[in-house]
């Protein structure tokens, strides 16, 4: 028994011993990297959720008559001027972009949809049913229904359409595209090629996109194939929740090549809630232009952290001019809300409760402010006018003044020359008459036809002066100007020694 006895304490301390040392060596070592995932095998069950609230969405334009002696009229084309030539195909066999001339017969489209609302209500995109007379939506289960209610905001390209269909319909809930992270899986849902019910698969590529294709923009990348015929319909997470609203691809061939676009849930569940509730979208109005700051001009600026927006113009009565904003000022803070870029400051402004003020921060001449300012709506064709086309300075009896080292050349601001280059009232500094397409200036985005006011934040009269302080400063350190533009706005830029390679 006592041998028994000892040779069990013996094992016990064994077995303690080996616990310690085994913890301490554990205890030393990195932790365990989480287990990979398996693999999805299917996605069946997110797809039977999914598929029935999605519809099909038919649009009729009916012709307009042609008066008497008159020309037939064409249809307009959207402006699309400042959409990349890799977008302007896109949905162009859906009508999308290019509109044929009018014709006897009604003109067709067709895109996708999905139902948000089991009463009737479905969310696509404006440029899907923009100009319709009607639509004619059709369910997975072949119930067809003809509605004449369509309200739109083209500034988001976002649509809501009414069906009555007399009983629940199934719906599909919006997301939180906020939490989407790069690399999250996502279905997007439509008929591509009008091949409904059509579902292919992909991850969220990248998050806020801003493509200068609408007014607002929040775009969600994918690598879900998006073809024409996919626009309007939902882009999903594997909850079966909507998260985005595909309505853009960027390609050479006018078909899928891995990027495909789709509005964030979050703008969308905005301006649905405003189309469901006024049938239109009321936004505050701020009533200015802004420019981005980068880092070279907000260090000299004295911003920090280089966050803000420089105010680059201030429309004459609005909102902005009526709070005593000035052209130059950085905009941080809005009720309240840091303003980081002018994505921000937009969001913000469209947002905010009209006809009540609210505090803005800004930093004037290095110095912090803090103004009064009350929101007003935003004018309705706010954004869509064109800036005109700006004329080149003409030849001047009076010699250009060159700048070699800079790649410029400069002539004095007179009364004429702003005339001709489509300035108001008096302006003074020094006209860019000649950028050398190789140099500094163009570099930095100079053009002919600005006018430099300021050189390091001094003013300047003449291409003389302009031209004394622009050859006292460091293009290696890189040299602040000022310039003025024929449109009254005001741009600040660095012109930097170009790097050697």
């Amino acid at each position: 028994m006592a041998l028994w006895s000892y040779a069990l304490v013996c094992l016990l301390l064994a077995g303690l011993a080996g616990t310690f040392v085994a913890g301490s060596y554990l205890q030393g070592q990195a932790p365990v990297p989480p287990a990979v995932p398996k693999e999805i095998t299917s996605y069946r069950d997110v797809v039977k959720k999914v598929l029935p609230a999605v519809v099909s969405i038919e649009t009729k334009v009916k012709p307009k008559p042609v008066k008497a002696k008159q020309q037939p009229r064409k249809r307009p084309k959207i402006d699309n001027s400042q959409v990349p030539e890799e977008f302007r195909k896109y949905f162009e066999d859906f009508g999308q972009f290019e509109m044929p001339e009018e014709r006897e017969q009604p003109h067709m489209g067709f895109g996708s949809g999905f139902i948000v609302d089991p009463k009737g209500v479905i969310l696509t995109n404006n440029h899907v049913v923009d100009g319709a007379d009607q639509v004619e939506v059709e369910l997975k289960d072949g119930r067809k229904f003809v509605s004449k209610e369509i309200h739109t905001d083209a500034k988001t390209d976002l649509a809501i359409v009414r069906i009555d269909a007399r009983g629940a319909l199934p719906y599909l809930e919006l997301g939180d595209s906020d939490a989407m992270e790069i690399g999250d899986r996502v279905l997007a849902v439509g008929a591509p090629f009008g091949l409904t019910g059509s579902v292919t698969a992909g991850i969220v590529s990248a998050k806020g996109r801003n493509l200068q294709m609408n007014m607002y923009e929040d775009f969600l990348q994918t690598d879900a194939a998006i073809n024409p015929g996919n626009s309007g319909g939902p882009l999903v997470n594997l909850e079966g929740k909507v998260i985005g609203i595909n309505s853009a691809i960027k390609s050479r061939s006018g078909g899928f090549q891995g990027v495909g676009m789709a509005i964030s849930s979050n703008m969308a569940q905005h301006v649905m809630e405003q189309l469901l509730k006024h049938g239109t979208v009321h936004r505050g109005y701020l009533g200015i232009q802004m420019q981005e700051l980068d880092a070279e001009v907000a260090s000299r600026l004295g911003v920090p952290n280089d966050k803000g927006v420089l105010v680059a113009q201030v429309f004459e009565g609005a909102p902005a001019d009526k709070a005593g904003l000035k052209e130059g000022d950085v905009i941080t803070g809005l009720a309240g809300k840091p303003i980081t870029d002018g994505r921000a400051l937009q969001r913000t402004v469209a947002t905010l409760p009209l006809k009540k003020p609210v505090d803005v921060n800004v930093l004037r001449d290095g110095k912090e402010k803090t103004l009064q300012v009350t929101i007003e709506e935003q004018p309705k064709d706010f954004g869509s006018a064109r800036l005109p086309a700006q004329p080149a300075p003409r030849a001047q009896k009076k010699e250009s003044i060159a700048l070699d080292k800079f790649g410029v050349e400069l002539t004095d601001a007179t009364p004429e020359m702003a005339e001709q280059l489509g300035f108001k009232g008096k302006v003074s500094g020094a006209v860019i008459t000649q950028v050398d397409p190789d140099s500094p200036a163009a570099e930095a985005g100079l053009r002919k036809g600005l006018v430099i006011v300021k050189v390091e934040k001094k003013a300047v009269e003449s291409a003389a002066e302009a031209k004394t302080a622009l050859e006292k400063a460091s293009l290696d350190k890189g040299v602040l100007l000022q310039v003025q533009t024929p449109q009254g706005g005001t741009r600040y830029v660095v012109v930097k020694a170009l790097e050697t390679k």
